[in-house]
C-alpha cells in the first residue's frame, strides 16, 4: 500500500462532523484494498472453479450411468436441470470452501494492517477506531457476497453449458418455472451470504488479538474446522444447535413449496447472535488496545 493511499485511509478513520459520509468514505477505502489484493482474486477463483468441476463430473458420471438405474440421487436433480447445479455447489462450499476463504478475509482484516505496519497511521485519532472496525467489518460482509456470487454465477454458467435449462423440480416435488428458480438462486444466495456473517465477527475479534495476520487466519479458519467436527458428533447433541455452523444448510428449505421459514430464521438469528457476541468483543479489543506496529 503506498503512503498516500495510507493517509487518506487515516484522515477518513479521523473524525468528522459528518459521520455517515466519513464512514462511507473508509468503507469504500477498505472495500478497494480488500479486492485490490491478488489474494482476493485467487480465493474468488478458485470458489468459481468449485462449480465447475462438480459439473463435470457430474456430466462425466453421468455418462457412465448410462443405461444404469443406481447413482446418486441428486445426479438426477442436476442433469435434468443446469439451474439445480448452482444449489449443489452452494451445498458444496459451504461447509468448507466458502468458510475458509472468509476467515482468511476476515483473519487478516486487522492483523494484516498490524503486520505492515499501516494500522497505526489508520489510528490517527482515538475516535476513528470504532468506525475503522465497522468499515472492515462491512467490507468482510461485502466478501461474503462475492464469494458467494462467485459460487452462484459460475455454477448457473457451467449448469446452463452442460445440462438443460427449464422448470425446475424442487424437494418437495413441486415444479417451479425457470423465472421462479432464478429468484430462489438469488434468495439463497442471500441467505448463503448472511451465514456467513457469524464467521467475520468471530474472525475480526480473533484479529484484534495478535498482530500477526498469518496466525489470526489460521486461527480463524482453524476453529471454522474445530466447530465443523464439532457439529459431527451425535454425543455434543446438546451444544451442536449453538455452533454457528449447524444450521448452515437449513437453506435446503427454501427448496420447497411452499418455502420453509423456521430453520432458516433460526440460523439467521444465530449469526445474529454470533455478530452481536463477538463485535461487541471486537469493539471493546480494538477500542482499548495499544497500538505499537
Amino acid at each position: 500500500m503506498s503512503q498516500v493511499e495510507t493517509a487518506a485511509r487515516a484522515v477518513a478513520a479521523g473524525p468528522r462532523r459528518q459521520t455517515v459520509p466519513g464512514f462511507l468514505a473508509l468503507f469504500l477505502s477498505e472495500l478497494g484494498l480488500t479486492f485490490r489484493r491478488l489474494r482476493t482474486i485467487a480465493l474468488l477463483g478458485v470458489l468459481a472453479l468449485v462449480p465447475i468441476l462438480i459439473g463435470v463430473v457430474v456430466r462425466i458420471e453421468t455418462g457412465d450411468m448410462h443405461g444404469r438405474d443406481s447413482g446418486p440421487a441428486f445426479l438426477a436433480q442436476v442433469t435434468q436441470n443446469g439451474v439445480f447445479l448452482t444449489f449443489t455447489a452452494l451445498a458444496t462450499s459451504l461447509p468448507i470452501f466458502l468458510p475458509m476463504t472468509v476467515g482468511v478475509v476476515a483473519g487478516d482484516s486487522v492483523a494484516g494492517e498490524a503486520t505492515s505496519g499501516t494500522l497505526r497511521y489508520l489510528l490517527v485519532a482515538p475516535a476513528g477506531r470504532t468506525r475503522l472496525l465497522a468499515a472492515k467489518f462491512a467490507a468482510a460482509i461485502a466478501f461474503c457476497v462475492a464469494a458467494t456470487l462467485a459460487v452462484a454465477l459460475s455454477a448457473l454458467v457451467i449448469g446452463s453449458i452442460l445440462f438443460p435449462v427449464g422448470d425446475v423440480t424442487l424437494l418437495s416435488g413441486d415444479t417451479i418455472g425457470l423465472g421462479a428458480a432464478l429468484l430462489r438462486v438469488v434468495l439463497i444466495s442471500g441467505v448463503v451470504a448472511l451465514s456467513l456473517s457469524g464467521l467475520v465477527a468471530i474472525g475480526l475479534f480473533i484479529s484484534t488479538l495478535t498482530g500477526s495476520g498469518i496466525a489470526a487466519m489460521a486461527s480463524t479458519v482453524g476453529l471454522v474446522i474445530i466447530v465443523q467436527v464439532l457439529d459431527a458428533f451425535p454425543q455434543l447433541h446438546a451444544i451442536q444447535p449453538w455452533l454457528f455452523t449447524h444450521h448452515w444448510l437449513t437453506f435446503g428449505d427454501l427448496l420447497r413449496q411452499p418455502m420453509y421459514w423456521d430453520g432458516v430464521w433460526q440460523n439467521l438469528g444465530l449469526q445474529a447472535l454470533y455478530v452481536a457476541v463477538f463485535g461487541a468483543a471486537a469493539w471493546a479489543r480494538f477500542t482499548s488496545r495499544d497500538i505499537t506496529a
